[in-house]
């Protein structure tokens, strides 16, 4: 639109014709919403319908609501609901693999989805009319029999878990997380986070049994629109699904929000950001709330747009912030959140900070002026009635109210709320609602660089952990026999590889291979260096195409050097070395004479070998030759699977007989293949060779 004016401007002023100003132009009123006619049945089986006929495409869409979310996860299993939406639809359905719906959806421009979010679960589809039957029942497969195939749960926990190590790459995410989870409280369903541990708690049974408990006719609302006629969509349904009768008790209501957060300012310092991000508020409320329409207004005065106070303020006056923004958070069943958020130059850090405070308690302290009300009470009913803008949304927004007990007139009770709203009305929300001195504040970003310290704005001052849990090991139960049966074992596995004293006198190891990574991988090749010294001194020198990597550890501290420089070892590539350490030969041949180690007896040649730091081994013996066949261990972090390694091609080096040829797969697929091209024992290596710095 304003393109096409300003067209138009430059070409009356060309003729020589007065330019009309944009402030001229007269836009019509905003149509009045109007709620169409939908028709409502009960099937026999207890699920409602609705049904809108809309035949200005000829398309047919749907949507299930069922009465569910990720608040109804088990403390122990967070994850649990995120993981069944997925798999209800991804895990395929009836006689069909998840794939091969892919493939036939593709195939006719359809769509069926399904996901849990906090306090609701959906099932969609989309289709031409002509593919009405085909999708509708696929739809229907989805809903009442979805089939959980343990490849795709096992898939969706790996992205899972690589969503959980990458989750304080973005500080603008650490922040709104931190706030949302301190204001509601950790130890709550709506605080809770997702670990490795509870991810790898989740199994497919518990998938199944939590889609069973939540997915049953008489617990889900179903509307359809589209180019139909009503009496044959109706009698569709009822055959489609005439014989789904699952029944549950009834679904009970989802936890209440009580936590009472402590005041203050938290700090989670993240030193590779030159900025600060920062979320600061407290709890909002419900859509039903008598004051809502008069909170919306004001937060968008406070802070809704580049008309906004606080952009005006912060960014446009006093340079600080790059961008910030206030909204009142509702929830249609409980409270949502008062926040502004907002990103800051880092020696400004504090300095904006007290800028918003001062642009906070102004709005409870005096009146708005008449413009900025007028300007924001329109914005916020404008913006409110493209809800309403197509019938899909109406019937949509129509099924979400009942859904969550609302009247179907609410949209026109909130249109009038907002027309009433007045300027005493905003300083007495204001006023009512928002207390400066019970705001959390989280700040992300490095306090070194901050120009003035947090503790100046007089709150107290917390520290964030922003570590994310390694997960615990899952050790097998081993008895008295198991273990003796394994020492056993394991001693008889060395004696195969050149005898147990061979091993005990083996001090320092150089050993040179190259690795041929899978294509999926990269298939990169990378010639690799390894030296260990007893008993913790580790170097890697990987030579890649890009230039070449260098890792050292002295078993507490180390550094990694790359083309682009050197840095100190991060904790989590410490802990990798460490691993590395203790499942080498030298080291994990000798475990059965090694007091802080356990060698458990699993049977059929597997020997499950583990310490006291937590460090897990599976090493599974070759009861014929009486040499390792292979080796199954979990990366620190394991965001991507257990890794396997099945060795071949031993040859004798310093009367030790090592594999030559090792294959990698992981998560079960193949990852790379390792040949070793050399291997030194006892060379005398010290720890100043190890340690040297390129």
């Amino acid at each position: 639109m304003k393109k096409a004016f300003l067209l138009l401007v430059l070409s009356a002023a060309a003729f020589g014709q007065p330019a009309t100003s944009w402030k001229a132009i007269k836009f019509p009123p905003l149509r009045d919403v109007t709620i169409p006619k939908v028709e409502e049945t009960t099937l026999p089986n207890g699920m409602k319908v609705y049904l809108l006929e809309n035949h200005e495409l000829p398309t047919i869409r749907g949507l299930a609501l069922v009465r569910t979310g990720n608040l109804f996860d088990p403390a122990d299993k967070v994850g649990l609901a995120g993981l069944t939406g997925e798999n209800i639809r991804a895990g395929g359905a009836g006689t069909r693999t998840g794939d091969q719906i892919d493939e036939l959806l593709e195939n006719i421009a359809a769509s069926v989805e399904s996901q849990i979010g906090e306090s609701y679960g959906s099932v969609s589809f989309s289709a031409l009319k002509e593919n009405t039957d085909t999708v509708m029942e696929i739809f229907r497969d989805v809903l009442t029999s979805p089939a959980f195939s343990q490849d795709k749960i096992d898939l969706d926990r790996r992205q899972t878990r690589s969503g959980i190590s990458r989750r304080n790459d973005e500080a603008s995410g650490i922040g709104g997380r931190e706030f949302a989870n301190i204001v509601y409280g950790r130890n709550t369903p709506y605080g809770w986070m997702l670990e490795y541990s509870t991810i790898d708690n989740i199994q497919r049974k518990d998938v199944t049994s939590f889609y069973q408990r939540y997915f049953f006719p008489k617990n889900m609302i179903l509307a359809v629109q589209g180019d139909f006629s009503a009496a044959e969509m109706k009698a569709r349904i009822e055959k489609l699904f005439a014989a789904w009768t699952a029944q549950q008790p009834p679904v009970p209501a989802f936890p209440q929000v009580a936590n009472t957060p402590k005041p203050g300012i938290y700090l989670a310092t993240k030193t590779d950001v030159t900025q600060t991000n920062f979320a600061l508020g407290q709890l909002g409320g419900t859509l039903k709330d008598a004051d809502y329409p008069a909170l919306e207004v004001m937060s968008d005065i406070l802070g809704g747009g580049f008309k906004s106070r606080l952009f005006r303020r912060v960014r446009t006056e006093l340079g600080y912030a790059y961008g910030i923004s206030a909204a009142w958070g509702a929830n249609y069943d409980h409270p949502g959140l008062f926040e502004i958020t907002g990103s800051t130059k880092s020696a400004s850090t504090v300095d904006t900070l007290k800028a918003v405070d001062q642009e906070v308690r102004r709005i409870r302290e005096n009146p708005v002026t008449p413009e900025e009300l007028e300007s924001s009470k329109q914005t916020v009913s404008n913006s409110f009635v493209f809800n309403f803008d197509t019938p899909a949304k109406t019937l949509n927004r129509i099924v979400t109210y009942r859904y969550f007990g609302y009247p179907d007139d609410f949209i026109f009770t909130y249109q009038k709320a907002i027309a009433a709203v007045t300027r005493a009305d905003i300083q007495r929300v204001a006023a009512k609602y928002i207390d400066p001195a019970k705001f959390v504040t989280v700040a992300v970003g490095n306090p070194k660089d901050f120009g003035k310290p947090l503790s100046s704005l007089d709150q107290p001052v917390s520290d964030i952990d922003l570590t994310i849990p390694e997960p615990k090991e899952q050790k097998a139960a081993g008895s008295a026999a198991s273990l003796a049966t394994g020492k056993a074992l394991l001693a008889k596995a060395a004696e195969a590889m050149g005898g147990a004293a061979k091993f005990q006198g083996v001090h320092d190891v150089t050993r040179t291979s190259t690795m041929q990574l899978d294509a999926a991988a990269g298939g990169l090749k990378i010639t690799q260096t390894e030296q260990w010294l007893a008993p913790s001194h580790f170097r890697q020198e990987n030579l890649l195409p890009f230039g070449k990597v260098v890792s050292y550890s002295d078993g507490a501290t180390g550094w990694s050097a790359t083309p682009q420089g050197l840095i100190p070892a991060p904790e989590a590539q410490l802990k990798q070395i460490t691993q590395e350490i203790f499942r080498m030969w030298w080291s994990l041949m000798r475990s059965d004479t090694n007091p802080d180690r356990t060698v458990n007896d699993l049977g059929n040649g597997k020997l499950e070998i583990s310490d006291k730091t937590g460090h897990v081994v599976t090493l599974v013996i070759d009861l014929k030759t009486g040499l390792p066949a292979s080796q199954t261990y979990a990366p620190p972090g394991n965001t991507n699977g257990a890794v396997e390694e099945v060795y071949a091609d031993w040859q004798e080096t310093s009367g030790l007989r090592l594999p030559r040829k090792i294959t990698l797969t992981q998560a079960g697929k193949h990852f790379a293949d390792v040949t070793v091209v050399s291997t030194t024992l006892n060379s005398g290596l010290t720890a100043e060779q190890l340690a040297k710095k390129p």
